[in-house]
């Protein structure tokens, strides 16, 4: 595998990582929330108090790329994968962040910068399922 240099979006992606961080401490300092997309999605499905700041986050969370897209332009990007793997994954990504009680932006983000053993042990466990996949997958 070889990197693609003459695309590479370093600037693009540093300042995506610090308003993803930007998000997750301000979430955090104004409403004690951890930023887990699972488990601000799986809440605001329920019937509960503080669901309009979750729904809130979850609409900003798909209007972004829109707004982004109407802005600068369309995101060129391929699909790899047919519609019915991708619905096999996702409905594995839901088995997993209901096992392992969060996801890759809840333990990968907030967990590990707050030195959780947990949120460590989970996001390894994330990393090497997804090789371990990207690896079986490119066996077909």
């Amino acid at each position: 595998m070889q990197i693609d240099w003459a695309n590479l979006t370093i600037l693009e992606s540093t300042l995506g990582g610090v308003l993803i961080g930007l998000a997750a401490v301000l979430l955090m300092a104004f409403n004690g929330r951890v930023m887990g997309i699972s488990g601000i999605a799986g809440a605001a499905l329920r019937l509960s108090d503080g669901r309009a700041w979750r729904i809130a986050f979850l609409v900003g969370t798909i209007c972004g790329p829109i707004l982004f897209t109407m802005l600068f332009g369309g995101i060129e990007m391929e699909m790899v994968a047919s519609l019915p793997l991708l619905a096999i994954a996702g409905l594995l990504v839901g088995v997993g962040t209901a096992l392992g009680s969060g996801c890759t932006s809840g333990h990968g983000i907030c967990g590990i910068s707050r030195f959780s053993v947990r949120s460590i042990g989970a996001t390894i466990c994330f990393v090497a399922t997804g090789m371990v996949s990207v690896f079986i997958i490119g066996l077909f």
